[in-house]
């Protein structure tokens, strides 16, 4: 039987969404750039009623913690890099992409997950090793939830802050406190399913697509290429060049182009693979070990 599809966008999701600089290059190269994504930032919540709970710049990729009032995810993301991207390359008098293709988007269970993935979240300059302490960090959430900073207007810090207690004081040092015992602990995200979604088999459940039910072709895209492995892992995973086009064509995440540029080969070489695959009953598909 098929396993039905995830819903990924939908009012009131939250995710933990990753975005890295092309070529893992620098997106970050000084304050005025850091700022500048800030600014945009509160455009796109301004906009798009986008909640933030947690966020990191580091310097080649940004880490946020979203919730998405409206399910519109998708139409945020596309804003802020784009806008983002063109004062990038503005500023710097550079061409050309910016970003790393599109976001990383993985759909959380709130009740479950949010405190953790918060905490990893500003904790990512400490297990980088770039500082000691993530107070030491100016450019994360953290500092504004022990109100150390003000807060911007789309940082959700009371909503955290209530996790932690009532009285606000006693709450940032429960925070604070909640952090820092989580420097030795493992990341929340290696509990990952189908490397899209976090949080327990009934949360699972319960975003699976009924059959019959619509959803957007961005929707689909999105989905299919959350459940595919990446084209090197296909490379791995197969010891024939030609299975490993075919398995990845037929995953439904890569159009024959992409696969093509990938494996050094042409598109007419990678349809072949295709039919041959399919007309041979797929027996040859075997994986490695």
């Amino acid at each position: 039987m098929m396993v039905r599809p995830l819903r990924l966008e939908f009012p009131g999701a939250l995710y933990h969404v990753t975005c890295r600089g092309n070529r893992r290059e620098h997106i970050f190269r000084d304050r005025i750039d850091r700022l500048a994504w800030l600014e945009e930032t509160e455009r796109v919540c301004g906009r798009f009623h986008f909640l933030i709970h947690a966020f990191c710049q580091m310097t080649n990729h940004f880490h946020m913690l979203i919730e998405t009032p409206e399910g519109n995810l998708g139409q945020g993301m596309r804003q802020l890099n784009s806008a983002y991207s063109q004062y990038y390359n503005r500023r710097h008098d550079l061409v050309g992409h910016v970003m790393q293709g599109r976001y990383q988007a993985i759909l959380v269970q709130k009740e479950s997950y949010l405190r953790e993935l918060a905490r990893y979240i500003v904790l990512n300059p400490v297990r980088a090793g770039v500082v000691d302490a993530p107070g030491d960090w100016e450019w994360s959430s953290y500092l504004f939830m022990l109100g150390e900073k003000p807060a911007p207007s789309w940082l959700m810090s009371d909503w955290l802050l209530a996790c932690f207690g009532q009285d606000q004081v006693a709450a940032q040092g429960a925070y604070q406190r909640f952090v820092m015992a989580g420097i030795d602990e493992e990341s929340p995200l290696k509990k990952v399913c189908f490397r899209c979604i976090l949080g327990d088999d009934a949360f699972i459940a319960q975003h699976r697509i009924s059959p019959g039910e619509l959803i957007s072709g961005e929707i689909a895209r999105v989905q299919r290429r959350a459940l595919a492995m990446s084209l090197n892992e296909y490379a791995l995973k197969f010891a024939r060049r030609e299975v490993a086009m075919a398995e990845a064509y037929r995953s439904m995440a890569f159009s024959m182009s992409q696969i093509a540029t990938h494996f050094g080969v042409s598109v007419k070489t990678v349809s072949r693979a295709v039919a041959a695959f399919e007309s041979n009953g797929h027996a040859k598909a075997m994986p490695d070990g």
